[in-house]
């Protein structure tokens, strides 16, 4: 009979032990307590599965959240680009008068290049607006509304350029006369500049009668000094122009400092809307050469009076005569 080779008793075997990386060390003895065994997630029911947003409303939430980030700066470049344009190019102005009618009515807005004032002289014919002198308007203080609200509303248009502030004193009239002309009435019954007579239409007609202003029921003659202009409203009964204002310095002209530019469009009421260009009557060519004789006459009339001058301030103080004081 064999002997058979006793074998060693066999190792219970635990279901839940992963197999050992003959590598690593053997684990300390003692107890030891099992790996924990791994547990599956159970998937979540439909509904409580979070929903995905779809792409089309997703980039509508972008492009809102990126617009209210942007409305601050777009409103500061709006304000900015008003300011700059209000400034220097051109800016509204309202109508609060009726003499320049009929070409432009109370209550009517009208659109001012400011550019041509800084960079050109006005020239015949233009209508301008202008800074008060100082005695054209008065002492008048317009009310302001009671109403907080109103107020600030009307201050952010007037800051723009949409409405007209309450501290200005601005005033509209048309070119006549420029620095050298001639101005005067009546010759048979019209204005001239430098001995021409001028065609104006443009004179206020009454609806009714249809009978057209007088050219100036005052006469005046002056010839309009450096750098000033001679004015006039469209409505010569109305109009408190330079004739009403020959008393003061500068014999009714104003000084071309004082110009805020050029009226060139009427934007309302839209009914009205035009354009406001130069009388064909100040466009002919012999104007300007008769201003040109004008200017000739009166440095020829001035000449002597210099020379006399300069003659007198050579003499030696023995030569001038006694003055009795």
């Amino acid at each position: 009979m064999g002997v058979h080779p006793v074998s060693d008793p066999a190792e219970p075997v635990n279901p839940f032990d992963e197999e050992r990386d003959p590598t690593q060390p053997d684990p300390p003895d003692g107890d030891q307590l099992p790996p924990r065994p791994m547990q599956r997630r159970m998937p979540r029911r439909e509904e409580e599965l979070p929903s995905e947003i779809p792409p089309g409303e997703r980039n509508e939430i972008g492009r809102s959240s990126s617009l209210l980030r942007e409305l601050p700066i777009l409103v500061f470049v709006a304000l900015a680009l008003a300011l700059l344009i209000k400034t220097f190019l051109v800016q509204a102005f309202f109508i609060p008068s009726d003499s320049m009618q009929n070409t432009l009515l109370e209550g009517d807005r009208v659109l001012v290049n400011k550019f041509s004032s800084h960079f050109g002289n006005p020239k015949r014919g233009e209508v301008i607006v202008f800074r008060d002198p100082g005695t054209w308007l008065g002492e008048d203080h317009p009310q302001r509304s009671g109403n907080a609200v109103l107020r600030s509303f009307k201050d952010v248009f007037v800051f723009v350029g949409l409405l007209p502030s309450d501290s200005e004193k601005d005033l509209i009239k048309r070119v006549v006369g420029v620095p050298g002309d001639h101005v005067a009435c009546c010759t048979n019954g019209k204005v001239t500049v430098n001995g021409i007579a001028l065609d104006e239409p443009y004179l206020y007609r009454d609806p009714v009668t249809g009978r057209q202003n007088a050219p100036s029921e005052r006469p005046f003659s002056v010839t309009v000094p450096p750098n000033r202009l001679w004015v006039m409203g469209d409505h010569r009964e109305v109009s408190a122009d330079s004739r009403l204002h020959m008393n003061e310095p500068g014999n009714g002209t104003i000084a071309e400092d004082r110009v805020v530019g050029r009226a060139f469009v009427l934007v309302w009421p839209l009914s009205r809307w035009s354009t406001l260009p130069v009388p064909a009557t100040f466009k002919r060519k012999e104007l300007d050469g008769a201003a040109l004789t004008t200017s000739a006459l009166g440095v020829g009339a001035l000449l002597p009076v210099a020379l006399i001058r300069r003659r007198r301030s050579s003499r030696r103080p023995e030569d001038l005569p006694d003055f009795v004081y």
